[in-house]
C-alpha cells in the first residue's frame, strides 16, 4: 500500500480520464456517451463479482481484486467526465454527493444518536432514506436491470421490511414458463429463509458444472 494519504491517487485517475476527453486526447474516449458505457459498467461489476469469489488469500488474488475495483472506478470517473463536458455535473459533485450521504445515513457515526447492531443501522437508514425520498413504495426503486433472482430477493427484502407478504400466484397460471417461474421465486424465498444469498449459490453451482466439465466430467453415455 501506498505512504501517500488515501485518496491522493485518485487526483490522478481524474487527470488522466481529463487528459483522454479533451481536444487531442483518444477519439474513442472522446466519442463515449453515457448510453455507450453502459455495457462496460455492467462488465466490469460481474469481473469485480468473479475477483471477490476468487479470493483465496494469495498476492496474486488480491491484485486482481484491485485491478477489477479500478476498472469500475474508471466507469464511475469516466460517466462523470461525460456529464461534466456538458456542463451537468463533474466527478467532485459526484464524492460530495456521496459523502454527504453517508454523514447523513450515519447519525450513530456523525452525529450524536447510537446504535450497537447491524440490523439497527439498517433500519435507521431505511428510515432516513424513506424521509429524504418520500412517497416511495416499497418497491419502488429497484434497478428494473438486476438479473432475476437478485432482483427477487431484492423484491423480497423490501417486502419484509414493509411488512407484506409475498402476493399469492394469480390464477390459471398454466403455462410452463409461469410455473417455473413460481419454482423459482419459492427457492428465493427458501434460500432467503436460510440467509443465503440465491444469485451467489446459483453462480457456485454454475462455477461447479463448469469445472466438471472442464474437467473432463462430461456427460455418461
Amino acid at each position: 500500500m501506498s505512504a501517500e494519504a488515501p485518496g491522493a491517487a485518485l487526483l490522478d485517475v481524474v487527470a488522466v480520464m481529463d487528459r483522454l476527453r479533451s481536444p487531442g486526447g483518444c477519439p474513442w474516449d472522446a466519442e463515449q456517451t453515457h448510453e455507450s458505457l453502459t455495457r462496460y459498467l455492467v462488465e466490469e461489476t460481474y469481473e469485480v463479482l468473479d475477483a471477490v469469489e476468487a479470493l483465496d488469500g494469495t498476492p496474486a488474488a488480491e491484485a486482481e481484486l484491485a485491478e477489477e475495483l479500478g476498472d469500475v472506478l474508471l466507469q464511475v470517473v469516466f460517466h462523470a467526465r461525460v456529464a461534466a463536458g456538458r456542463g451537468a455535473f463533474d466527478v467532485d459533485d459526484v464524492a460530495r454527493t456521496l459523502a454527504a450521504k453517508l454523514r447523513r445515513r450515519h447519525p450513530h457515526v456523525f452525529g450524536d444518536e447510537q446504535a450497537r447492531t447491524g440490523e439497527a443501522v439498517q433500519a435507521r437508514w431505511d428510515e432516513l432514506k424513506a424521509q429524504e425520498k418520500p412517497a416511495r413504495g416499497p418497491v419502488d426503486g429497484i434497478p428494473r436491470h438486476l438479473p432475476a433472482l437478485a432482483r427477487a430477493d431484492k423484491l423480497l427484502q423490501r417486502l419484509e421490511r414493509a411488512g407484506l407478504p409475498v402476493p399469492a400466484a394469480p390464477d390459471g397460471a398454466t403455462t410452463e414458463q409461469d410455473r417455473v417461474g413460481e419454482e423459482l421465486l419459492a427457492a428465493v424465498v427458501r434460500a432467503r429463509a436460510a440467509g443465503v444469498d440465491p444469485e451467489a449459490a446459483l453462480r457456485a453451482r454454475v462455477r461447479s458444472v463448469e469445472s466438471g466439465v472442464a474437467g473432463g466430467a462430461g456427460p455418461s453415455r
